[in-house]
């Protein structure tokens, strides 16, 4: 035996003292091997939809519904089925409503609490007793495992159940255990959960997705354009932060801002009133919601204006800065010719519909004013002393990155950069060219270390790489030549709106392509899929988003509700369990409101992607690696102390 492998079995051995300790582990994780897969839930491009997102989570994609079907079949009526998998999703709000409207209160206590306990030993019998005492809620666990553990010993285990039940009602506590066995249904039924890339922007309520991220038991996240700009900001980006709060203006979800984050923007408003007063804003115009408070409507506009500008100056700068990057064409603000009130663009000269820029020099167009510099710097103080957003771009940071392999799966946002023959793109970084999963490695490096690192100029170049990230024509996770951010609002014709997808786009349907993205990613094509976010699939025009015969999955359907027209759904999403692998397609999300009280959800269809030959068990998943590589350690262990190399405690 080396020498660092005996070190590393006495170091073992202070956790299992003897034989006997170490058999009964090996024993434990032996067993643990064959249960079943848990289930895995992936969700992509959230885009601040809250509701929606808070609600596909508690049902776990039709999950928790499936597990009420499979337990009561015919014996409860599909009235029932729905009231109980609303009162598992809702459970707090579901109360309020029995309390007020159910003649007999106790009756219904007594019911619910009898069939919630049924969903429970369903959905904990595919883990290890161990794993679900974790879960259970501190207050009531020796109760719920009182309830869910089979008692052979018993002769009327029925009457011992029932005594429980009535105990809880009498006493007053029914209210608290209907909370607390809904909640660990939602826990249980769904293992992991896989969130691929823009949890940020559009949607009103990022923050409150993300507030529910950092208290879920078990999550990834694979960083998409949207969460890296906002990562950006985070770290101090100026030019992150313009662009966060151009977003933010553009789609009439400043709140987020201000009220979600404390993001104080008052200096911005002061700035806008005193620059933008009496300013043409026509071309800027907010896409709000019903919730928009059209009374800010006119500061908004103006506001959505000042950033703009403001990133377009910013962006110019970072592109001298960086001559390798190649994105000269977006140099456009030297292109005005103010007179005729046009723009030169790729060799065409186009009108514009606003040359009103109070703030631009057109000797210098790049440079911020003293105003600008200002007001830049009192932003990038607000967004990196906001305690609550520098939080959760940490969770990003700690569980996230720019890929994922997870079970045999490769994740990822955006795409692979290919060149029109399929080759992989080079994209030069400092200097080096990268492709590939090289290409991946090196943007998440600099990604970190624009976030963490301590030297000035170290950090620096690693902001200017995330925001090469969000927009470049070599990033994975954007994967277009170019955002056409000034076109779309100054130009009419709409050709130079268009942003053309890299190849990868052209090419996922061939199988040659795919086994070659999952081959770089050290996979194996054979059984191993894709799964991608980021181009919302056009099922409305009969687009699928099972690509390459089901071996890469475009999963992301429109969460998002400025998508939903162009979708025709409201997201897809994917669920992979012991059995096989769904997709699942929602309907329009009304209300949370409107879920809890028309006991309605929001699945429309699903998809078998595959069915697995042979169930999945935990010997088959990473976990499962993890395992026999401790189990072969522990049986090191028991050798050395059986032949008396390590002495027994």
């Amino acid at each position: 035996m080396e020498q660092q492998d005996f070190k590393f079995l006495k170091t073992l051995s202070r956790q299992y003292k003897n034989i006997g300790a170490a058999s009964t582990e090996i024993i434990n994780l032996q067993s643990i091997l064959n249960l079943p897969k848990g289930t895995e839930h992936f969700l992509t491009d959230i885009h601040g939809e809250y509701e929606q997102f808070q609600h596909v989570l508690k049902n776990g994609s039709g999950s928790v519904r499936k597990k009420i079907d499979e337990e009561f079949g015919n014996t409860i009526s599909n009235k029932d089925k729905m009231s109980l998998a609303t009162l598992i999703y809702y459970p707090e709000e579901k109360l309020e409503i029995a309390e007020k409207e159910e003649e007999n209160l106790e009756d219904w206590y007594r019911i619910s609490l009898h069939r919630l306990v049924q969903v429970i030993k369903r959905v904990s019998s595919k883990y290890t007793r161990s794993k679900v005492r974790k879960a259970l809620p501190q207050e009531f666990a020796y109760v719920i495992e009182e309830l869910i553990t089979e008692k052979e010993e018993l002769q009327d285990k029925e009457a011992y159940y029932n005594e429980i039940l009535h105990t809880i009602i009498r006493i007053g506590r029914a209210p608290q255990f209907i909370v607390a066995l809904s909640h660990l249904i939602q826990r249980l039924v769904i293992d992991h959960l896989h969130i691929v890339g823009d949890i940020y922007d559009r949607g009103p309520g990022p923050h409150i997705i993300m507030d529910t991220l950092c208290n879920y038991h078990s999550v990834d996240v694979q960083w998409g354009n949207h969460d890296i700009v906002w990562m950006g900001a985070a770290a101090g980006s100026m030019l992150c932060i313009a662009n966060v709060i151009r977003l933010s203006a553009r789609y009439g979800s400043l709140s987020v801002l201000e009220e979600g984050y404390g993001i104080n923007l008052v200096p911005l408003a002061t700035f806008v009133l005193e620059t933008y007063g009496d300013t043409d804003c026509d071309a800027f115009a907010i896409k709000y919601n019903t919730d928009y408070n059209t009374k800010d409507l006119r500061l908004d506009t103006g506001m959505h204006k000042a950033m703009a500008m403001i990133q377009f100056k910013l962006e110019g700068q970072f592109i001298m800065r960086h001559p390798e990057f190649h994105m000269e064409d977006r140099l456009l603000l030297d292109k005005i010719d103010y007179e005729k009130k046009t723009v030169r663009i790729g060799g065409e000269t186009y009108a514009m519909k606003d040359v009103d820029f109070p703030t631009v020099n057109p000797d210098c167009p790049y440079e911020l004013s003293e105003e600008e510099d200002r007001l830049m710097l009192r932003l990038q103080h607000a967004f990196m002393r906001c305690e609550k957003l520098q939080r959760h771009v940490r969770f990003l940071y700690s569980k996230g990155g720019m890929y994922k392999i997870y079970n045999g799966n490769l994740l990822y946002h955006g795409c692979v950069p290919l060149n029109e023959d399929g080759s992989f793109q080079k994209v030069e970084i400092f200097g080096r060219e990268y492709s590939g999963k090289a290409l991946y490695d090196v943007l998440e490096y600099y990604a970190r270390r624009g976030y963490y690192a301590k030297d000035s100029g170290e950090r620096m170049a690693g902001q200017d790489m995330i925001w090469y990230i969000w927009t470049g024509a070599g990033s994975p996770v954007y994967g277009k030549f170019k955002m056409a951010t000034f076109e779309r609002y100054f130009i009419s014709e709409s050709e130079t709106h268009k942003e053309r997808k890299n190849s990868y786009y052209a090419l996922y349907e061939q199988e040659e392509i795919v086994n070659k993205i999952l081959k770089e990613f050290g996979l194996d094509p054979e059984g191993a899929h894709i799964i991608n976010g980021h181009v919302p699939v056009e099922q409305i025009h009969g687009e699928s988003p099972i690509k390459c015969g089901g071996k890469l999955l475009v999963i992301d359907g429109g969460f998002s509700k400025p998508y939903h027209k162009k979708t025709g759904i409201a997201g897809y999403t994917l669920v992979c369990n012991s059995r096989g692998m769904r997709l699942v397609a929602h309907e329009l999300f009304e209300s949370t409101e409107a879920a809890i009280l028309k006991e309605s959800d929001i699945i429309s269809d699903t998809i078998e992607v595959e069915t697995f030959q042979r169930r999945k068990r935990v010997a088959d998943t990473d976990i499962g690696v993890d395992i026999k590589e401790n189990i072969r350690y522990l049986e090191e262990l028991l050798e050395a102390y059986r032949e008396g190399s390590i002495m027994e405690e």
